[in-house]
């Protein structure tokens, strides 16, 4: 198990029983997601593998030549352009094709390539989606999964103090850590965002066919793969919206939008088109929508402690557990409209002093505290 630590080419992936078990029947008995995961560099050349390998299981299609020539002529400009993208990827492709245990799976992968061109090209549609899967793997960071599989929205907290309240049926990928100058999430379906302030390192919501970018500032996406539509919604701060470089064949159609508060933007798949909603109260499906946490005060003025926590529980759905004897005659003021939950719960323990502190567990919080000073 220790060779693959050695591994340097996609040859020594593909030839490893281990891993191709793995990729085929997602079963890791010898722990290949967490050992990928371990470095970034190594995720990269995993994934490539992964993608040759799970070529092999492409039907055969029946084309005509001249279906073949153009297809052939458009996977070859694919490549040049990846090429250009990517260093050394033009060495990579001939040592491929130069294997002779790899041509039968290049050769399947071409044929793949030829079938996807023929029914992208030959059905007439003018809806186009760009999936969650597509956006995740072109990610090669270590991203870690969160489904909601539940019927109740789900606080997820991410390593720079944002939070997200994800909807059922929705999926969220993000780093442990972000690095770099940029962070980046990737979701399908729909959530709450409300992300920590950090000017130098700007905050992008990758959601299908759309790109959100952010400072520091609360908002909702709703994107979900199978519905007509992709919403954005904003309730504190600003937001720009910008279709995906996914979309390479309508660049020409590339647009970007600014969003302030309780201003809204839906994509509407069909036709490729961007309307911006400036008043949300006079859409009626986006007025239906609005939920507590968007609808909520969070300005408190000389107000029980004890009411701030019962506003956090219907915002966020989740349940705080704390000792109301000694807290029953807390009173606070201070604004808490703009900050994600982790920095709202601080701001409350800060606040009151005597050793307070939370500690979150999913959708439960427990507050420990000896009262307010």
């Amino acid at each position: 198990m220790q060779e693959r630590n050695n591994y340097t080419e996609l040859e020594d992936f593909l030839a490893d029983e281990s891993f191709r078990r793995w990729v085929q029947t997602e079963e890791d008995l010898d722990r290949w997601e967490e050992w990928t995961l371990e470095n970034s560099k190594r995720a990269k050349l995993v994934e490539e593998a992964r993608l040759w390998l799970l070529a092999m299981n492409v039907p055969e299609t029946t084309l005509s030549q001249a279906d073949i020539q153009l297809a052939l002529e458009s996977t070859w400009n694919k490549i040049e352009r990846k090429e250009i993208a990517q260093k050394g990827a033009n060495s990579l492709v001939l040592k491929l094709w130069n294997n002779y245990w790899l041509s039968g799976a290049a050769a399947i992968l071409f044929f793949g390539l030829v079938a996807s061109w023929y029914f992208t090209n030959n059905t007439k549609t003018d809806t186009i989606v760009v999936t969650y899967k597509e956006l995740v793997s072109e990610n090669y960071e270590g991203l870690v999964e969160q489904t909601n599989n539940t019927n109740k929205s789900q606080i997820i907290t991410l390593s720079d103090g944002s939070s997200v309240l994800l909807k059922p049926n929705s999926k969220l990928s993000y780093p442990k850590i972000f690095i770099g100058n940029e962070r980046k999430v990737y979701l399908s379906g729909e959530g709450f965002f409300e992300i920590s302030k950090n000017p130098q390192k700007p905050f992008f919501v990758f959601a299908n066919e759309i790109v959100t970018r952010v400072v520091g500032t609360s908002f909702r996406i709703k994107a979900y793969s199978d519905q007509p539509n992709v919403e954005v919604l904003v309730r504190t701060g600003k937001v720009t919206v910008r279709s995906n470089e996914l979309l390479t064949n309508l660049s020409s159609k590339r647009k970007e939008v600014v969003l302030l508060p309780n201003q809204a933007l839906r994509f509407v798949r069909q036709g490729f088109t961007f309307n911006k909603i400036t008043d949300i109260t006079l859409d009626e499906s986006l007025a239906h929508s609005v939920g507590n946490i968007e609808q909520l005060s969070f300005e408190f003025t000389d107000i029980p402690v004890t009411q701030i926590f019962k506003t956090i529980e219907q915002a966020y759905l989740v349940k705080i557990d704390f000792p109301h004897s000694k807290l029953k005659d807390c009173h606070l003021t201070t604004s808490l409209s703009d900050q994600p939950l982790p920095e709202k719960l601080k701001i409350i323990c800060k606040s009151l002093g005597n050793n307070t502190s939370y500690e979150m567990n999913g959708n439960q919080i427990i507050i420990t505290s000896n009262g307010c000073e």
